[in-house]
């Protein structure tokens, strides 16, 4: 079989999608056959995942690889295009990764199992899909049909709040992805020739004015997704109700679609624009970075102390995008892979901490490492990973980011001593919440009604399984990023000089960025 001519990414696509409709007809009333069933579905899609990549993907290339490109519908112009590079090929293995162990997460689900495990597996190749796709049509189209099972997994299986959470978070983000559609077909029809194709539009030439309308419309699109402040809040709610499983495939996955969509429309499609944005990016970025800090400090939700974190991470994926350096860009990509792996340990742990406590607010728990030495152990250890502790992934991603800032030529040396003054500020705000976390749950008095109504059982060899899984590649990349970093450092060096040729002069960028710095509105809790 030769590698090069089998239709790998659309196979890897719809064969979970393919899988998840035969699980009506399973015979098994309990869900153990449909568990089973998903897991090697899961399992599989991963195992192509990783054949596909690691002997049909040429490292050095920064180009699309792995190519397809089938009409579809051809009076709509929309063809069934895929390929990844160095931008999506990370992306991909992280979600099959991140959602074959959600499967493993999810073997305690008694309620509807057959439908669950349908929405997760539908969701596998929607995700994927989301990287692979290059058509515009085609990844708006995606992006939509992704929403559909979370929408569903949220409305049905959440919390007592599951419904208000799951109708904001699919309002929200379908409201943004209206702008995808918009300037899709305006991107689309512009110019004498009428191309959905992501690198025919890539060379159009698009006027600048008409190209900063276009980098509005998508960062408002993935402003939610990412999310960016103030347009975050359906993710703290979405998070406040969703069941262990659904975290994972939230914090792991969901998030980096808007990071990955970042790079490839604003950045990589129009550089022009992403030119005299960049100084916005990063304000948006430290306000992540500091405002969610603030906020997951002063949460008594344990789950929402988690989210907001998340969205204080995603600050730096910002930054990095927006540093014109190969450091910082590639710190961008390591910090979402890493943040997808880091995200999921946590959200998964605080799923397990909840079916033994039933609480999730801190003021309940306290003094329950003396019951359960496993899962503090695994918390203390993830917590460590999140606060980025020198020797996980975590620590060489955010450094990554601070160097290829500190060292851009693009930034005026007072703007980047700000910048990188309050980035320290949140990195310094991260460990202050984390270790506080920590010793309200695991640490001090006991609280006895809590332990003497509650079975506080230790880990069992699945969720220490899982853990584990998530534990080796946050290590292995924290003592050796080359693991990751070789797998796109080719595209992200070639990205990073084109979007330097589109850098107005140094002068004229310095004053940019100083200008929006000063004037950037606050924003309030």
């Amino acid at each position: 079989m030769n590698i090069a001519n089998f239709p790998w990414l659309t196979t890897i696509i719809l064969f979970p999608i393919a899988a998840s409709l035969l699980l009506p007809i399973i015979p098994d009333k309990e869900g153990k056959t449909v568990r089973w069933y998903s897991l090697v579905v899961g399992l599989i899609d991963f195992a192509l995942i990783v054949y596909a990549f690691y002997t049909g993907y040429d490292f050095s290339n920064p180009d699309l690889q792995l190519v397809e490109s089938y009409p579809w519908v051809p009076q709509l112009g929309l063809n069934w295009s895929v390929g990844a590079d160095g931008l999506s090929m990370p992306l991909i293995i992280l979600t099959g990764f991140i959602t074959t162990l959600a499967i493993l997460a999810a073997w305690p689900v008694t309620f509807k199992p057959k439908l669950f495990f349908f929405l997760i597996l539908a969701m596998y190749g929607g995700q994927i899909a989301v990287f692979a796709v290059q058509d515009m049509l085609l990844f708006f189209l995606v992006w939509e049909l992704e929403l559909v099972p979370i929408y569903f997994l949220l409305s049905i299986w959440g919390g007592k709040r599951r419904q208000y959470a799951a109708t904001k978070f699919i309002l929200y983000t379908a409201g943004g992805s209206l702008f995808i559609l918009l300037s899709a077909l305006t991107m689309g029809f512009y110019g004498d020739t009428v191309t959905f194709d992501m690198r025919a539009i890539a060379l159009k030439d698009f006027a600048l004015n008409f190209q900063l309308a276009l980098y509005a419309g998508f960062l408002i699109a993935y402003a939610v997704k990412l999310p960016i402040i103030p347009l975050h809040t359906w993710l703290p709610d979405a998070h406040g109700e969703a069941t262990a499983p659904v975290h994972m495939l939230l914090a792991g996955i969901l998030l980096k679609m808007g990071g990955y969509a970042l790079v490839r429309m604003n950045a990589q499609m129009l550089p022009d624009a992403h030119a005299y944005f960049a100084p916005v990016l990063v304000v948006l970025g430290v306000v992540n970075i500091i405002y969610a800090a603030l906020t997951s400090f002063a949460q008594r939700n344990l789950k929402r102390k988690i989210a907001y974190s998340s969205i204080s991470h995603m600050g730096f994926v910002m930054i990095g995008i927006a540093s014109f350096t190969d450091l910082g860009l590639s710190g961008a990509v390591l910090q979402m892979v890493s943040h997808g792996l880091i995200g999921a340990s946590l959200f998964f742990l605080v799923g397990a901490t909840y079916d033994r406590t039933h609480t999730l607010m801190l003021d309940e728990m306290g003094g329950v490492a003396k019951r359960m030495p496993k899962i503090f152990a695994m918390f203390t250890t993830c917590s460590m990973a999140s606060l980025a502790l020198p020797g996980m992934s975590g620590f060489v991603a955010e450094l990554m980011v601070f160097v290829g800032f500190a060292t851009s030529d693009a930034y005026s040396s007072t703007f980047k001593v700000l910048v990188v003054f309050l980035m320290a500020v949140g990195v310094i705000l991260t460990p202050i919440y984390l270790l506080s976390m920590l010793r309200e749950i695991f640490y001090g008095k006991e609280n006895e009604e809590l332990v003497s109504h509650q079975a506080l059982i230790d880990a069992e060899p699945r969720e220490v399984f899982i853990i584990a899984c998530l534990l080796i590649p946050i290590i292995g990349i924290g003592f050796y990023p080359k693991l990751l970093t070789q797998m796109y450092d080719a595209t992200t060096v070639q990205l990073t000089a084109r979007l330097r040729d589109s850098v107005p002069t140094l002068a004229q960028q310095q004053d940019d960025a100083l200008k929006v710095s000063l004037s950037a509105p606050e924003i309030g809790n």
